[in-house]
């Protein structure tokens, strides 16, 4: 089972569509999106309007590509949820949230390892930035 992280904190999974690949979006049998990190968002672009939810997968903590293609995603005008999945760390939830991810799909095992209130920390994105810690 997942745990979903968001800004408030853990929560349900309250996606009730089905999450597919892309084939499937593409002919009309699925409104969510499973995609990998080293996928080129320019195949989507004629698809993004019908897509609910777009869920990226992490392989590993230390691949940053689901947040440039998050970024890219956005620039591209998505305006659905997107979803960061897999080896997400707390510590990296403030960059998901500056990158455009909405939310963040853990397993229980990680949610257990870090705990909701390491999470909500990092829940303030928008003041954690580099910039503001030079203001200060």
């Amino acid at each position: 089972m997942s745990v979903i992280v968001r800004d408030a904190g853990f929560g349900p999974d309250t996606w009730e569509g089905t999450i597919s690949a892309l084939d499937d979006v593409v002919a009309g049998n699925a409104t969510g999106l499973d995609l990998p990190a080293d996928a080129d968002p320019a195949m989507l672009s004629p698809h993004l309007e019908r897509i609910a939810l777009i869920r990226v997968s992490f392989a590993s903590f230390a691949d940053g590509r689901g947040f440039t293609l998050a970024r890219r995603l956005r620039r591209m005008g998505y305006a659905g949820t997107l979803r960061a999945s897999g080896h997400v760390l707390a510590d990296q939830f403030a960059m998901a949230r500056r990158s455009g991810f909405d939310e963040v799909e853990i397993g229980e095992d990680l949610a257990a390892r870090q705990p909701e209130d390491q999470w909500r920390a990092r829940a303030d994105w928008k003041a954690h930035d580099y910039q503001s810690r030079l203001r200060a």
